[in-house]
């Protein structure tokens, strides 16, 4: 039996113009695609930065809205404060634990945040016998509270001045 051309596989010539990618082209394109990652990693670095500072913004503001609603509250006499306190809260677990008004428990805060730049729960606090600019607590009463971080925000201010 004579065979046919249909049994045989035909023959395919590669021509010049339909090769494959050459190694100059491959390595043009990660080198491309090696700076386009580079230049996206800082960016990505600058978002999660500025994300930390609206966080770092929010819970200071949160923490700061709770004690001047304690203050107010024992100015009206809703509770009792100690006498060197000026009615603001011993503590910033006082905030969270709540205190007794008549017949209920009040709280001002759910929770002490965590510091997004330190990473831990722990913040600064200022008394108002405590110098403005100083950093070490008194212990009389929590007026004002800051984050620990040495860092610099994006604007160039310390977030401790924040």
């Amino acid at each position: 039996m004579i065979p046919t051309s249909a049994t045989f596989a035909p023959i395919t010539r590669i021509h010049p113009h339909e090769r494959g990618l050459t190694l100059i082209e491959l390595i043009v394109t990660v080198a491309i695609l090696s700076i386009l990652a580079g230049a996206a990693i800082p960016i990505a670095r600058f978002q999660v930065k500025r994300q930390n500072e609206r966080e770092l913004r929010r819970d200071l503001w949160e923490m700061r809205d709770a004690i001047d609603h304690y203050k107010d509250a024992a100015d009206k006499g809703a509770f009792q404060t100690k006498v060197d306190s000026q009615n603001y809260p011993p503590d910033l677990e006082t905030l969270v634990n709540g205190v007794d008004v008549q017949t209920k428990k009040v709280k001002f805060l759910r929770r002490i945040p965590v510091d997004p730049m330190t990473g831990h729960a722990e913040w600064g606090m200022r008394s108002m016998q405590d110098d403005p600019t100083s950093d070490s607590y008194g212990g009389q009463s929590v007026f004002d509270v800051y984050s620990k971080s040495p860092g610099t925000a994006l604007d160039g201010t310390k977030y401790s001045d924040w």
